[in-house]
């Protein structure tokens, strides 16, 4: 098949296929008689199959009469807009594939699979710009007689299919993955973006305010309201009966209040009454198989905290003798951490443990 190739490439490159009839014979039928079909078979490889008013180039059938693909040839560089009438002839018939060709350029379509009808695309294959040897392995995957006849055509090409859509799932849902990774200020982008400012000038930037600059970068429309539409008027709130929720930095536990300096402040504290209320607390907490991304919260010494960060030792803090928590955080690793606490240590966090970070 690599031959055939090679000498199709040179023919279009020569202009030697002039018109449909030049490009169905040198081309089409070539290559189906190469990937065995009986191409003198009319039972099975149809000619001008009729299609109730209108007719496709070519019906490949198994069994005999029974099209399980067709084929429609347009004169070389004459193919496109031909894409829509083909799908709607296989749709119709429920054809399971339809290749559009002009020699040239060969799309292969799914036409009973779901989504838009240009989405049901499974491949594009122009001869000119592949190399043979991938361009005879896509034919054999699609188009092989034995395994069309084996359905393992069909099926590698609907694995295939469901295989792009997933892609495309992924690639739609990009930017609301980015909007709300920025909007909830995502403690791994963060530290990801304080990285980068480190290694660019040498100096790490206050988490809170990395935090800061990611919500201002959010894209417009990302709090999922819609901005054009028309803005009502606001109401003066009225007064509504406070929680008993410390005000400033501090917290609650178990309904004791508890006041504190800063967020800081407020996870050595937390940390300190769950060892106090459990001494296996801090060795259950820094058993956690995931902390940070390069860094564990809790661990025996401060150096442990910072590998390859010497610089950032002076932000640990000593809860109990030989034990050291991770205090260089944003308000939102702060409270990250304080959740975790709350999982090892039973508590539920935002009613056994109330914590305002100031």
């Amino acid at each position: 098949m690599e031959a055939d190739l090679l000498d199709i490439r040179a023919g279009i490159k020569a202009g030697r296929y002039v018109n449909e009839a030049t490009v169905s014979q040198g081309i089409v039928q070539r290559l189906l008689n190469t990937l065995g079909w009986p191409v003198y078979d009319t039972e099975i490889v149809a000619p001008e199959y009729s299609l109730g008013t209108r007719r496709a180039d070519y019906a490949l059938c198994h069994p005999p009469r029974e099209p399980v693909i067709l084929i429609e040839v347009k004169q070389v560089g004459q193919s496109k807009g031909a894409d829509r009438q083909l799908f709607e002839y296989a749709f119709h018939r429920g054809v399971s594939m339809a290749i559009l060709t002009d020699g040239q350029e060969w799309n292969f379509f799914l036409p009973t699979e779901q989504g838009d009808y240009s989405e049901r695309q499974l491949y594009k294959l122009d001869i000119l710009e592949r190399d043979p040897q991938q361009a005879e392995s896509s034919f054999k995957r699609y188009l092989e007689y034995d395994a069309v006849r084996s359905g393992q055509a069909i099926e590698s090409a609907r694995s295939d299919y469901r295989d792009a859509a997933r892609k495309r799932q992924a690639k739609r849902t990009l930017p609301d993955a980015w909007a709300r990774l920025i909007e909830s200020r995502d403690e791994l982008l963060i530290e990801l973006v304080a990285d980068k400012v480190e290694d660019l000038c040498g100096v790490r930037p206050d988490l809170d305010a990395v935090a800061s600059f990611l919500r201002q970068q959010a894209p417009a429309g990302s709090e999922r309201a819609d901005a054009s539409a028309p803005k009502k008027p606001r109401r003066t709130a009225r007064p509504t009966p406070t929680s008993d929720a410390p005000k400033s930095a501090g917290y609650e536990l178990y309904g004791e209040r508890h006041g504190a300096r800063n967020a800081t402040d407020v996870l050595v504290k937390v940390f300190r009454e769950f060892a106090d209320r459990d001494s296996s607390f801090l060795e259950r907490f820094a058993a956690l198989p995931k902390h940070g991304r390069k860094r564990r919260y809790l661990a025996r010494t401060r150096e442990e905290l910072y590998p390859g960060s010497p610089q950032l030792v002076g932000n640990a803090h000593e809860v109990r003798l030989r034990w050291w928590v991770d205090t260089h955080a944003s308000k939102s690793g702060i409270a990250t951490r304080i959740k975790m606490a709350c999982e090892v240590a039973g508590a539920r966090y935002g009613k056994d443990l109330v914590v305002n970070l100031g």
